[in-house]
C-alpha cells in the first residue's frame, strides 16, 4: 500500500461513498484478468481491491486520512471484519472471484444463465464471552448486489425487454446437421438470450443489463446469547442478488466459538477446574472465581472432606441457554495440592494431628532436618 488509495481508485480525497464504489467498479471492468490480458493487470487489480477494501469501509478510511496507513490492509482477513470472519463460500472468497461471475453473467458455453442468487456462507468465530452476552457484530463481504442505478431491473433509461430475436422467444435454437444418416436436430439453450427468451434494448450501463454488481457489503450480525458452536444465523436476501430482479439468496451465518482458556463448555452447562491445599478440603471452605459473565463473580463452597477430583456443582452459573431467560450449571473439577515442603511448626501441628487421628506418619527428623529448621 505504497501509493495513495484515492489515487488508485482514480478519486478526490473529498469523495462519496458512492463515487469510491462507481469508481472502483469502472476500474475493476478494466483492470481484471479476465478482460485484461496486461502482465501486469493481476497486481494492479489487487491494488485496486486492497484500495477499495480500505476506502468502502468508514472506520479505515478515517484511519487511513488521519495516518495515513491501515493495519492489515491486504493481508489474511483484510476487510472481512478484522479477522473474525472466515470466508467459506464466496465464489472463491475473493472480489477477484465476484467480478470473474460477474463478467460471466451474461451466460456462455450454451449454457442456461441462473437468475436467482445463491445463497452465500460466511463462518464468524466469536469469544465464549461474547457468546455468553450476546453481541453484535460488523462484517464485510464481497457479492453481487442488486444494480442501485437499475434497482435490479437491468434497464437503463428508456430500456425495455424485447422478445429475443434469435430463438423468437423460446429460449432455446434448434440447429440441423446432415450425416449419412440423414438430418439430425439437436436444441440447444440460445447464445443471445441464454435460455430466458428476452433481451434488453438500453441496458444499464452501471450493470450492463444484469440488474446486479459486484460490491462489498457491510453488516451487523446481531448474535443472540447462548448460542453453540456449529449454530447458523440466516440473514434473509442478503446473498448474491438474483439478476434482473430474480428472487435474492440469503447469507448464513456459521457460528465458530473459540476454545475458552478456563471454561470448557458442555452444552448449557460449564467446566472449570480449581486447586485447594489439604486444610481447605478437610475443613471445607469458599472459594470466589470470575464467572463467565462480565463482572460476575461466583462463590464456590467447598464441602467439608472434600476429596481430589471431586465435582462441585454451582447452579444457573453456566452458559445463557439459547433464547431463555435460564442458564446452565457449573461444574467444578476440585483438585487438593500437597505441599511438597513444610515448615518446622506445620510439620509439628501434622504430626500432632496425626498422633490425634492414630495415624502411622514417617519418623522424626533427622539431626540435618533439625538443623536446617533451626537455621530457618
Amino acid at each position: 500500500m505504497a501509493n495513495d488509495l484515492y489515487e488508485v481508485l482514480g478519486v478526490s480525497r473529498d469523495a462519496s461513498a458512492d463515487e469510491i464504489k462507481k469508481a472502483f467498479r469502472k476500474k475493476a471492468r478494466t483492470l481484471h484478468p479476465d478482460v485484461n490480458k496486461e502482465p501486469d493487470a493481476e497486481e494492479k487489480f489487487k491494488e485496486l481491491n486492497e484500495a477499495y477494501d480500505v476506502l468502502s469501509d468508514a472506520n479505515k478510511r478515517a484511519q487511513y486520512d488521519r495516518f495515513g496507513t491501515i493495519p492489515g490492509a491486504g493481508g489474511p482477513g483484510g476487510g472481512y471484519g478484522g479477522g473474525f470472519v472466515d470466508l467459506e463460500d464466496l465464489f472463491g472468497g475473493g472480489m477477484g472471484d465476484i467480478f470473474s461471475s460477474f463478467f460471466g453473467g451474461n451466460g456462455g458455453g450454451g449454457r442456461r444463465v441462473r437468475t436467482e442468487g445463491r445463497d452465500m456462507n460466511i463462518g464468524l468465530r466469536l469469544t465464549l464471552e461474547e457468546v455468553a452476552t450476546g453481541v453484535s457484530k460488523p462484517i464485510a463481504y464481497d457479492r453481487l448486489a442488486t444494480c442501485d442505478d437499475c434497482h435490479g431491473t437491468g434497464l437503463g433509461e428508456n430500456g425495455r425487454k424485447v422478445t429475443c430475436g434469435n430463438c423468437n422467444g423460446t429460449g432455446r435454437v434448434v440447429t440441423v446437421q446432415q450425416t449419412f444418416l440423414g438430418n439430425m436436430q439437436s436444441a440447444t439453450t440460445c447464445p443471445e438470450c441464454q435460455g430466458l427468451g428476452t433481451t434488453v434494448e438500453n441496458p444499464c450501463p452501471e450493470c450492463e443489463g444484469q440488474g446486479r454488481v459486484p460490491d462489498r457489503q457491510h453488516l451487523d450480525i446481531k448474535v443472540p446469547a447462548g448460542i453453540r458452536d456449529g449454530q447458523q444465523l440466516r440473514v434473509s436476501k442478503m446473498g448474491e442478488a438474483g439478476a434482473m430482479g430474480a428472487e435474492s439468496g440469503d447469507l448464513i451465518v456459521n457460528i465458530r466459538v473459540q476454545p475458552h482458556d478456563f471454561f470448557q463448555r458442555d452444552g448449557d452447562n460449564l467446566h472449570a477446574a480449581a486447586t485447594i491445599n489439604m486444610v481447605q478440603a478437610a475443613l471445607g471452605a469458599e472459594i470466589t472465581i470470575d464467572g463467565i459473565l462480565e463482572d460476575e463473580v461466583v462463590n464456590v463452597r467447598i464441602p467439608e472432606g472434600c476429596q481430589n477430583g471431586q465435582v462441585i456443582r454451582v447452579r444457573n452459573h453456566g452458559m445463557p441457554k439459547f433464547r431463555s431467560d435460564n442458564r446452565g450449571d457449573l461444574y467444578m473439577h476440585i483438585s487438593v495440592e500437597i505441599p511438597k515442603k513444610l515448615s518446622k511448626k506445620e510439620r509439628e501441628l501434622l504430626e500432632k494431628l496425626a498422633e490425634e487421628m492414630g495415624t502411622s506418619v514417617s519418623e522424626s527428623r533427622s539431626p540435618l532436618q533439625k538443623l536446617r529448621d533451626a537455621f530457618n
